[in-house]
């Protein structure tokens, strides 16, 4: 294994000294993402600090770094945006290189009569999306984390956006990608809008959260915008339970909306404070031509009449729109989150996503809250409890668990004192009722000990993945596969 010297000194030999990041506060801030923020901005933060963040500027860039690490055992990060919420970016390892994508930052191609994108992969979503707005057109992708998100981490974290019963998950605008191997294979997997020539190759890279390879260029669809016949709708209901049946009813009935979401009590109170009066919430947003539109509303309002017993009432669509509009995250935003954070000694919007059928999501909900209240040792710490279902799809949806607390420990305890016990209840009971333990964020490094338990017997397939394409293992250690003797990393 090389020393952190000596692999700089290699470093200066294959790049520009401009490439190479050392400016110690750049590095310790690389050294965990926003899973351990209260512990970094308390400087109490005890992950290594990386021993450089690199710059490539091509995919021969990439391949001429991940060859080095691979043959001296130098542990890569891959970094494009970073935005990860379940410890992918934090460091395990001592000697680690911090894969930036910032400058492949190159829209290379918008196709309008091909419906598609060519991007590079540290291009900011919100950059192509402001662009192909200009045209017309729309990416269909809108996590909240759009202004800052990059293309190369919404793939490889298998990313989702607010509108995806209408567009999809990203795994579903994926067209073609670039990605770079540990051993410096450059793959091109080219673009068509279906193939059967084996298995779908591009799933072995989307999702993979920077253990398998580095994804340097995306190619995705485009969609006809048509902000003009945006319809809202809105309703107190009596609880989760009613907003879960209607959403399974207008879904099994083939209706697309773009936003189709159910809250909990709890969780509307920090939504929609002007309006909620304590009562779960059921939203919908539609958009599209606006024949499709305007049918689409009908006949979800049909679907939502037959469930008379569980409304309370019809609340006015502007200030559904109105809360949309300003959903998303801004950099002042994550700022003043941080800095309340560390003044107030709290954290508020902690989020653990499952997903499981119809039938089972209810359980699974009931089962965590019943358990975390009843069993969570420092309950009394908790100021919010609750949840909303957000992605839903022809035979299922998600949950969001949502939880806010004061923190009355030391900064490093934080996560091993309050997420990392409430979260393995919620997995537990999703595991337990079949349901899937992680349906957007990823697994990360703060999941991995459940990753056998997620897959069961298919978990040959994806140990079979690592073993091929990253056989030495210095693709992101910790993060999706378990590792032995790092349990110390939790707290």
């Amino acid at each position: 294994m090389l020393t952190k010297q000596a692999t700089l000194d290699t470093l200066n030999t294959l790049l520009k000294a401009d490439q190479i990041v050392l400016d110690h506060d750049k590095l310790y801030d690389a050294a965990a993402d926003r899973y351990k923020k209260y512990a970094k901005f308390k400087n109490q933060l005890d992950s290594p600090i990386p021993t450089a963040i690199v710059l490539p500027e091509s995919a021969e860039d990439v391949a001429k770094i991940l060859t080095f690490c691979n043959e001296n055992d130098v542990n890569v990060i891959a970094r494009s945006g970073k935005t990860a919420t379940e410890g992918g970016l934090e460091n395990w390892r001592d000697n680690t290189l911090v894969v930036d994508s910032a400058r492949l930052n190159k829209i290379i191609k918008i196709d309008t009569y091909n419906m598609e994108a060519t991007v590079q992969a540290g291009v900011c979503l919100q950059t192509l999306e402001d662009e192909v707005r200009k045209l017309g057109f729309t990416t269909g992708h809108s996590p909240q984390s759009k202004p800052v998100a990059q293309y190369g981490g919404l793939v490889a974290t298998r990313s989702i956006g607010q509108f995806s019963t209408l567009y999809g998950g990203i795994e579903d605008m994926v067209v073609g990608l670039e990605c770079v191997f540990p051993n410096g294979h450059i793959s091109r997997i080219k673009n068509v809008p279906r193939r059967a020539g084996g298995p779908d190759i591009r799933h072995v890279v989307i999702g993979n959260e920077g253990t398998l390879c580095f994804i340097t260029e995306v190619t995705v669809k485009l969609f006809t915008y048509y902000p003009e016949n945006n319809r809202f709708i809105g309703h107190l209901i009596k609880d989760v339970a009613s907003g879960i049946k209607i959403l399974r009813d207008v879904m099994a009935a083939g209706y697309r909306p773009s936003v189709a979401r159910v809250y909990s009590e709890e969780d509307a109170a920090q939504h929609f404070s002007d309006f909620h009066e304590g009562k779960c919430i059921l939203i919908f947003m539609l958009e599209g031509p606006s024949k499709i539109v305007e049918a689409t509303f009908d006949g979800i309002n049909d679907i939502i009449n037959t469930h008379q017993s569980g409304l309370l009432k019809q609340v006015d669509a502007s200030l559904i729109e109105n809360w949309f509009n300003h959903l998303n995250w801004s950099q002042a935003r994550i700022e003043k989150e941080i800095d309340d954070m560390v003044k107030y000694s709290k954290h508020d919007g902690f989020t653990t996503e499952i997903s499981a059928n119809w039938e089972d999501i209810p359980k699974i909900y009931d089962s965590v809250i019943k358990r975390i209240r009843t069993e969570f040792a420092r309950s009394e710490d908790l100021t919010m409890l609750g949840g909303h279902s957000s992605h839903s799809y022809i035979n299922g949806t998600n949950m969001y668990f949502v939880y806010n607390y004061n923190i009355n420990c030391e900064p490093r305890d934080e996560m091993s004192t309050y997420h990392h016990p409430i979260q393995r209840i919620i997995v537990e009971e999703t595991l337990k009722f079949g349901g899937s333990m992680c349906h957007h964020h990823g697994i990360g490094k703060y999941r991995n000990e459940w990753t056998k338990d997620e897959h069961g017997s298919a978990y040959y397939i994806l140990e079979g993945l690592k073993k091929t394409f990253d056989p030495n293992g210095i693709m992101n250690f910790g993060c999706i596969y378990p590792q032995p003797n790092t349990e110390h990393f939790f707290k």
